[in-house]
């Protein structure tokens, strides 16, 4: 019996084995950032949408509010600028503040200090100022609130601020 030497290898060397490792690890790297960074813009999209939508209801109760104001006693001496007060349209007391105690921090209305925003935001800045009626022009209330989503730690960008004036109306 005659053994036949074959001079042509069948296989890979382990010069492309290396080459086609490292292309599938680079592919590797770049899928998975890219994987990452869409997770990324995904959680701070949905935090600062959760802020928006807090700041949002917070403004429109509040607007509503004092709008329909009889009137806002004490409007020019208000030193608290963390609470204003005034009187409904049926004369009742009434009020919006920003609470920050205990490590909670929210928007609330009237004396029991009814929530306006839910536990997944925090009131990082917080201001009423009042402005009394001049000849030209009926009071108002300038608002200036800036809440973060309190689930969003690490994330860059999820505070959101927003500045309203409010005229009241029946003064």
């Amino acid at each position: 019996m005659k053994k036949y030497k074959s001079k042509n290898y069948s296989g890979f060397t382990l010069l492309e084995i290396l080459v086609v490792v490292s292309i599938f690890a680079v592919l590797g790297i770049l899928v998975t950032r890219s994987v990452i960074l869409t997770l990324q813009g995904t959680q701070k999209t949905e935090s600062l949408i959760r802020a928006r939508e807090n700041l949002d209801y917070s403004l429109n109760i509040i607007e509503r509010g004092l709008r329909g104001a009889s009137s806002i006693p004490g409007c020019a001496t208000n030193l608290d600028t963390s609470t204003i007060g005034y009187l409904d349209q049926d004369g009742q007391p009434a009020s919006f503040s920003c609470i920050n105690s205990n490590g909670e921090s929210y928007i609330a209305s009237g004396s029991s200090n009814i929530r306006l925003t839910t536990d997944s935001v925090r009131i990082l800045d917080c201001s009423f100022l009042c402005t009394p009626s001049s000849a030209a022009s009926p009071p108002y209330v300038s608002i200036n609130l800036t809440v973060q989503d309190a689930s969003a730690s690490g994330i860059p960008g999820t505070e959101v601020t927003a500045q309203t004036q409010i005229y009241l109306r029946n003064y």
